[in-house]
């Protein structure tokens, strides 16, 4: 019995999977945590660095609020590749954070990879997400 074809990433969806990203930033930057949220599947799990993976939305949107305040972000996508159903998105991010206590900001640079999954409207949510600094 054959196997269905999977189709190719099309270029629509990679322009709505650059379009989430450019949308991430914005929201990170408002401290919209509520939409920011609304960019996963209610089953992501993200994994940030030095600390347990967070799963699912309702732990996700504590842990944004409770991430010291970003007042710069930039994010460069180095590669979107996948299939019409599936993708994964590598890049490199910039931030500059205020954590409490600290005597200023602290700039940081890494690098980050998401596994976006086409929801039925079209749209493309991420349900895994791992950035790490390049920072010790």
């Amino acid at each position: 019995m054959a196997q269905p074809t999977i189709g190719a990433l099309s270029s629509k969806d990679t322009a709505a999977i650059r379009a989430v990203s450019e949308q991430f930033s914005r929201l990170l930057l408002a401290q919209d945590f509520d939409a920011l949220v609304r960019l996963y599947t209610d089953d992501a799990v993200f994994m940030p660095p030095h600390q347990p993976a967070v799963n699912g939305r309702a732990a996700l949107r504590s842990w944004m609020a409770a991430f010291p305040k970003v007042t710069q972000f930039a994010l460069e996508i180095d590669e979107i590749d996948g299939r019409e159903d599936l993708a994964y998105v590598r890049g490199r991010y910039s931030m500059t954070l205020y954590p409490d206590g600290a005597p200023g900001p602290i700039d940081d640079v890494g690098k980050s990879i998401e596994i976006r999954k086409k929801q039925p409207d079209g749209s493309w949510l991420m349900a895994a997400d791992i950035f790490n600094s390049d920072k010790a």
